[in-house]
C-alpha cells in the first residue's frame, strides 16, 4: 500500500506511546476494569468483585493504569473512587470490543454496555488484518 498525502506517520514517539497503551489494555483483566469503570465510577472492592480479582491485584491494576493517565481517583471520606481520565481510550476499547462481540454472532441487543455507534460493522476495506 502506497502512503498518500492523507495519511502522514506519527513519530516514533506517539508510535511508542500507543504501544505502551495497547500493552497495557492487552492485560484481560486491566482491560475489563477499563470496561467497568466506562459503564461508571467505582470503589476498588467493587471492581473487584466485577472483575473476579483479588483485592491486591486489582489495587495493582488501577495503579498502572492510573500511572498511564488512562484512570484517575478521588477521594469520598475514606473511600476512593476510581473513574475514567481518558474517553479516548474508552471509545477504542468499546469499538475493539463492539467488533470483537459482532464477529462472535452476538446479536447487538445482547452487547451489553456498548454505544449504539459503536455497534454497526466496520466497512469490509477495514476488516483486513481483523480476521473478519
Amino acid at each position: 500500500m502506497v502512503a498518500t498525502a492523507e495519511f502522514v506517520d506519527p513519530s516514533t514517539e506517539v508510535l511508542a506511546e500507543a504501544a505502551a497503551v495497547f500493552a497495557l489494555l492487552s492485560s484481560p483483566p486491566r482491560l475489563h476494569i477499563v470496561w467497568a469503570l466506562a459503564q461508571g465510577e467505582c470503589d476498588v472492592t467493587g471492581l473487584a468483585e466485577r472483575v473476579g480479582g483479588a483485592l491486591p491485584a486489582v489495587s495493582q491494576h488501577l495503579a498502572k493504569l492510573k500511572l498511564a493517565g488512562l484512570v484517575r481517583s478521588r477521594r469520598e471520606g475514606r473511600r476512593v473512587v476510581y473513574l475514567i481520565d481518558d474517553e479516548d481510550i474508552v471509545a477504542t476499547v468499546h469499538v475493539l470490543v463492539g467488533r470483537l462481540s459482532e464477529r462472535s454472532g452476538l446479536p447487538t441487543e445482547h452487547r451489553p454496555g456498548l454505544p449504539a455507534e459503536h455497534q454497526h460493522g466496520l466497512p469490509p476495506e477495514h476488516r483486513r488484518g481483523l480476521g473478519a
